[in-house]
């Protein structure tokens, strides 16, 4: 493995050493090689204002500037256009032919695209209350590129001094109480705003199109204004017309009531819709006989969205001639109810190469309720190396999972408005999974019931975990390993004997994430084995030789575990955003069990952790592992902190790149001998702390996202000398570097 890093680290200097050659070779040539004579290139836009615009950056002001020059990677940097003058003048050559491809050709200045640019700032200062807005271009050159300086000067904001409401309908008058100020959406001190007036039309037409107006929107409201001279305050008149059309002229408008529902099929092939009729009835929020509701009706799209049995929804309402009825045609087209899929895939540990395949079946309709059932068949082969006196070398793996998701809460004591409000599925699973290594025969089954659900007009979602049972046995264990690693003193540890022994987990769990696109939270917290706690106490269940309580024969795990991720995004502009990430974990073994299974401890490095380490090779604290096949269970700990930092731009085409430092480390709760260093003290733990930076490439596909990281290690907190401990001032690529391979987003 060391000759293959050695290797690895030598390609990758010759890489480097390529890339900084050709970026030298690209910034040489000229920037303004395909300018013509008489043009200039755009080569700096700027946006500067005299006084702060309430709601409005400069970086916001940049998307109504027509022209912003040519893209720059990291914001520095032109590549692009350095790879488009790389290409000579013969459009024959399919040399140049690629490299105009994928480069960019020169941001020409134009005169007309910068006066729309000053007439389209204006115009939106102007409409954020800034009436006296004025907005200057100015234009610099030297040789043949020229910047430009959008200078504004937005001037005093102007307000709402007062306000009046001409309401020609009595009905709608008396419906939305306007002597009740409390109702109202705009008020004196209010910024006389385009979006203030607008948002206040918009509240309107969504009060009364809920509450019967079919026919009514915002286009019969209208304003009328005065300034007030000599001061920035203006007088406002809100005018809601009378109904009126092609055919109808200065009538009252009319609320319409639901007549009849309608259900019918989309299907070209099928006129029968395969869910039942209680099913269909569930997910409608309109209702016969009440009145009409643009809330229910978008409602009701996203209920029936949410189904996977359907493909489409289609609703329409038909006006029931001399009468304020609608009748509503709900038209549903299903999918297909069954579907067969198969995914080979190849796999890489630690340089132990196989292959591995899955078949899965969907049954998006199980009991004609848009009832998902799954079932996944998983086989894997895995060529093991360097293994010495073992009778076989190969790892093979069988597993057979089901899930059966119903689109509902399948729980008692729920109110129906509350199961119709919320968006929520149940969840039943049952895996049962075959190991077979050299060392070692493992087999695990699960079984699991969970809810999730989330309230649709909020960004909140949840999960409990009702139940989680999990019954790891190993029935066969090599002698050889067994007297290398669980019975010899020099190797024998807590961890090893616990986790190469039969178990059984139950377990229940509570989860929480909110994502509002500027940042996100995650939570998490579980319990396990205090159920059967309780029962082993009371009961008195049998203890075996280490004094452990057992439950069928085998001893179960008793832990409580937290974990909490923050991430907070900064959009610097369309194409550069500044990303924070913290992520603390930390959970405790008590009662039942001294160590913590190995399916619930924390390891650190890797595509998603401290970039600058492999995967499960950092940690726990200070600790160096010395224990060779065996270091993915000694490098865990009971608590984990991470904190990342990544800017991100995009490149070109579907490309993007990433510079990023990333700092962490997991530490054991407890002092265990066998990782000694390894253990979290509060006066010692930011020493611990290890440091990586890095660089990354991705690949967005829209659908999901290839990501290429390289980290290096800065700071190494498992070191014996002081090149080791502080590995950014001096270097080794063989020993520091990192590469990781992941599909999305580190966080």
């Amino acid at each position: 493995m060391f000759s293959l890093n050695r290797i690895f680290a030598s390609k990758m200097k010759k890489i480097a050493f390529c890339t900084v050659l050709l970026v030298l070779l690209m910034t040489s040539c000229s920037e303004t090689k395909y300018v013509a004579e008489g043009d200039y290139l755009l080569d700096k836009v700027q946006v500067k204002t005299d006084q702060p615009i309430r709601g409005l950056s400069t970086t916001d002001m940049r998307l109504y500037v027509r022209q912003t020059g040519n893209s720059r990677w990291f914001s520095a940097i032109k590549i692009p256009l350095y790879t488009y003058s790389l290409s000579g003048r013969d459009s024959s050559s399919w040399v140049n032919r690629v490299l105009r491809s994928i480069g960019e050709a020169p941001m020409l200045y134009d005169s007309i695209q910068t006066l729309q640019s000053v007439k389209s700032l204006q115009v939106q200062i102007q409409n954020m209350g800034y009436l006296r807005a004025n907005v200057q271009a100015e234009s610099k050159t030297k040789g043949r590129k020229m910047k430009i300086t959008y200078n504004v000067h937005p001037g005093p904001i102007y307000s709402i001094r007062h306000i009046d409401y001409d309401i020609q309908d009595t009905a709608i008058a008396q419906l939305l109480h306007w002597d009740d100020q409390q109702n109202w959406g705009l008020r004196r001190g209010m910024a006389f705003s385009i979006e203030n007036l607008d948002n206040e039309r918009k509240r309107i037409t969504q009060q009364l199109t809920n509450q019967g107006y079919y026919r009514f929107n915002k286009d019969f409201i209208t304003y009328r204004a005065d300034s007030v001279p000599g001061t920035t305050g203006v007088d406002l008149i809100l005018v809601l017309h009378r109904f009126r059309n092609n055919q109808v002229a200065d009538t009252a408008h009319s609320q319409y009531t639901i007549r009849d529902i309608r259900y019918r099929s989309g299907n070209a092939d099928d006129s029968v819709i395969h869910l039942r009729p209680n099913v269909l009835r569930s997910n409608t929020f309109i209702r016969k006989g009440a009145l009409y509701s643009a809330a229910d009706l978008q409602t009701t799209y996203s209920h029936f969205g949410r189904l996977g049995a359907v493909r489409y929804t289609n609703i329409g309402f038909r006006e029931v001639p001399d009468s304020s009825l609608l009748d509503c045609d709900i038209q549903i087209s299903t999918n297909m109810p069954s579907s067969v899929s198969f995914q080979p895939e190849g796999t890489n540990t630690a340089g132990d190469f196989g292959a591995a395949a899955s078949l899965t079946y969907q049954n998006r309709n199980l009991f004609h309720g848009s009832e998902l059932l799954t079932v996944e068949l998983r086989g894997a082969y895995e060529a093991i190396k360097g293994l010495e006196g073992y009778s076989n070398s190969n790892f093979v793996e069988y597993s057979v999972q089901t899930r059966l998701t119903f689109p509902r809460f399948i729980a008692p004591f729920l109110s129906n408005s509350f199961r119709r409000r919320i968006n929520a599925s149940s969840e039943v699973s049952l895996m049962y999974d075959l190991q077979n290594r050299p060392e070692f025969l493992r087999r695990v089954f699960s079984a699991s019931w969970r809810y999730l659900w989330n309230d649709p007009k909020h960004r909140d979602r949840y999960q409990i975990d009702l139940l989680d049972l999990n019954f790891i046995s190993m029935p066969w264990i090599s002698s050889k390993f067994e007297e290398e690693y669980l019975k010899d003193a020099a190797h024998r540890n807590s961890l090893l004997l616990y986790n190469y022994s039969d178990i059984f987990l139950m377990r229940t769990g509570f989860r929480y994430s909110y994502n509002n696109g500027n940042f996100a939270i995650k939570t998490n917290i579980e319990t396990g084995g205090n159920l059967l706690s309780l029962m082993a106490h009371s009961l008195g269940f049998h203890q075996n030789s280490k004094g452990e309580y057992t439950f069928l024969d085998v001893a179960f795990a008793q832990y409580v575990k937290g974990d909490i991720d923050y991430t907070r995004n900064f959009q610097l502009n369309y194409s550069n955003q500044l990303v924070f990430h913290v992520g603390l974990g930390i959970a405790y073994p008590y009662g039942n069990s001294s160590v913590l299974p190995f399916e619930k401890t924390y390891f650190s490095g890797g595509a998603n952790s401290v970039r600058g380490w492999s995967v499960r090779s950092l940690g726990p604290g200070n600790y160096s592992n010395k224990e060779g096949n065996v270091d993915y269970l000694l490098n865990t700990g009971d608590m984990k902190l991470d904190l990342n930092m990544e800017y991100r731009a995009h490149l070109f085409w579907k490309f993007g790149g990433a510079l990023f430092v990333d700092a962490g480390n997991i530490w054991t709760l407890r002092d265990y001998e066998d990782r000694p260093g390894g253990q979290f003290r509060l006066s010692e733990f930011w020493r611990q702390l290890a440091v990586s930076y890095g660089l990354g490439l991705r690949l967005n596909f829209d659908y999901f996202i290839l990501r290429f990281d390289m980290g290096m290690k800065a700071v190494n907190p498992a070191y014996e000398t002081d090149r080791e401990h502080f590995p950014l001032l001096y270097p080794d690529f063989s020993r520091d570097f990192a590469f990781h391979f992941a599909v999305g987003l580190p966080f």
